[in-house]
């Protein structure tokens, strides 16, 4: 049977948090009006989640032998779906009852939008936000709108550039149009790619502030931390693929000098953090990769979409800076 919309939830050592992930999804109001299916890809955990999982009879279980990473884990689960929308979820975000219809809602109610983000909200800070969509600006920084501000202040649906992966609904038939997640990211950054994808091709993502949901943050990776050398290092990485992949050739020469100034900001500031070597790496290691990504072809049809694209990702850095002022 056809399911109106599937729950992805790739999980890797999260026994702390997928059963109250997966807790959070039993008995959602959609239900109510529409059917939802529950898909969990995990990635060779180590520690006791895939026992917690079998526990839901109601969720479908992938197994992988080898961790492959957030991309390839979610490709596998929206391929091993049949729902209309796909719903990617984070093993550490608990959901709030009315989360998959209001998702549902907003993104069935418009053919043009190929994402919706959820609002985001600081788990063990709760009147604080911690992500209300994504945005891309001409240094290559991507970054978290409404990170660290009141969650009062993120309450109007708004189109945005970038929905986070973390916590946010896919229209399947785009997803076949312009295809999956690149797994050459194997993590972070990738769903910001998709985004940016979808964006060349003329759709649209949104912002959907009713869809509530309480994110841990990190808990995979870094035991919580903000930053990790792993994190650093595949973050500058996968910041050179998405330039590189979505940006046509002259559009790519016009932004070098803004995208050389951005990389060595960030690289100052990491190295102040101690991780500089490590985001140094990675940026190394992104030139010397670019061979195994597929650049976007240009299509005559898009290219004014390019045009609208660089101009937001300029207006795009006013609002990074506009984001750090009202902190």
């Amino acid at each position: 049977m056809k399911s109106d919309v599937s729950i992805i939830i790739p999980n890797y050592n999260g026994e702390k948090y997928i059963g109250n992930c997966l807790d959070s999804l039993m008995g959602q109001s959609f239900e109510a009006r529409g059917t939802m299916e529950i898909i969990v890809v995990d990635d060779c955990s180590g520690d006791h989640s895939v026992a917690i999982i079998k526990d839901y009879q109601q969720v479908k279980l992938i197994e992988n032998p080898v961790n492959s990473g957030f991309a390839r884990s979610v490709n596998q689960g929206i391929r091993a779906s049949n729902g209309s929308y796909c719903l990617l979820l984070n093993n550490d975000v608990v959901v709030d009852e009315n989360f998959v219809k209001k998702l549902y809602n907003h993104i069935n109610a418009n053919p043009r939008v190929f994402s919706v983000s959820s609002k985001m909200i600081r788990y063990f800070e709760r009147e604080k936000l911690d992500d209300a969509g994504d945005f891309y600006n001409i240094l290559g920084w991507a970054y978290k709108r409404g990170d660290g501000a009141k969650r009062s202040r993120y309450d109007k649906p708004t189109a945005i550039f970038s929905t986070c992966a973390g916590a946010g609904i896919y229209r399947r038939s785009i997803l076949d149009e312009i295809g999956l997640f690149d797994e050459a990211f194997f993590a972070y950054m990738e769903d910001v790619d998709l985004s940016y994808r979808g964006k060349i091709f003329g759709y649209l993502n949104h912002y959907e502030p009713g869809a509530l949901c309480y994110h841990i943050g990190s808990a995979t990776t870094a035991d919580g931390e903000k930053y990790s050398p792993f994190k650093v290092n595949i973050s500058a990485r996968n910041n050179i693929y998405v330039a590189y992949k979505n940006m046509p050739f002259m559009q790519l020469l016009l932004n070098s000098p803004f995208l050389m100034m951005g990389f060595s900001i960030k690289y100052l500031l990491f190295r102040k953090r101690g991780y500089g070597k490590d985001y140094r790496a990675g940026i190394k290691e992104g030139l010397k990769t670019l061979k195994k990504i597929e650049k976007i072809p240009v299509q005559s049809k898009n290219l004014g979409h390019y045009v609208l694209i660089e101009v937001q990702l300029i207006l795009n850095l006013f609002r990074f800076v506009g984001n750090k002022l009202r902190k």
